[in-house]
C-alpha cells in the first residue's frame, strides 16, 4: 500500500522498518493457498525476520511483536522464536484489540480495548465513503489506504487521551 511506483517492494519494506519504532507481525494468515500449485505465502514470516534482524542492529530503536490466532502454533511453525511472547487473538476483532493492548502496555499512550473498538467503528462507518471518494474498490489501494490511516489517526486523537 505504501509503495510508490518505481520502488522495489523489499526496498520499501526496509525503508519502513528504518522509520518505524514498532512492527506488528500477525502470522495467523500464513496458510497454503487453494490455487495450484498449493503454496504457502511466506511474506509475513520473512518480514518478521527482517524486523528481528533490524531490532538486533538497532537496540532500543525498533521493537517487534508477534500476533497469532492460536496458542502454540508459532512454536510449531517457527521454533526459532521459542521464548518470544506471542499475542494470541483467537481470530476475533476483540482478541486483536486485547492483543494490541497487551503488546503496548508499556507505552505512554496506550488505548483501551474500548477506545480501539470506537476507532474501529469510526473506520467501518466511513469506509464506504473513503472508497467512493478515492475511486477505490479496496481499502488496500494506495489512496484509500492513506485516507484510512488519516481517519484512524484523527479518531485515535479524539478518543485516546
Amino acid at each position: 500500500m505504501e509503495i510508490p511506483t518505481g520502488i522495489m517492494r523489499l526496498d520499501r519494506i526496509l525503508e519502513l522498518l528504518n522509520t518505524c519504532q514498532f512492527a506488528l507481525h500477525d502470522l495467523s494468515r500464513v496458510e497454503v493457498d487453494r490455487k495450484p500449485p498449493r503454496t504457502p505465502r511466506f511474506n509475513m514470516p520473512f518480514e518478521l525476520g527482517l524486523s528481528v534482524a533490524w531490532s538486533q542492529m538497532r537496540p532500543g530503536r525498533h521493537s517487534w511483536f508477534v500476533l497469532e490466532s492460536q496458542n502454540y502454533r508459532l512454536s510449531k511453525s517457527l521454533s526459532d522464536l521459542n521464548g518470544t511472547d506471542v499475542h494470541v487473538h483467537n481470530g476475533t476483532i476483540s482478541g486483536v484489540f486485547r492483543a494490541l493492548a497487551n503488546a503496548f502496555v508499556r507505552q505512554n499512550r496506550r488505548p483501551s480495548v474500548q477506545q480501539m473498538r470506537q476507532i474501529y467503528l469510526d473506520l467501518r462507518q466511513n469506509l464506504a465513503g473513503i472508497l467512493k471518494t478515492s475511486g477505490s474498490e479496496s481499502p488496500f489501494e494506495a489512496r484509500a489506504f492513506r485516507d484510512v490511516c488519516v481517519l484512524a489517526s484523527e479518531s485515535a486523537d479524539a478518543y485516546v487521551i
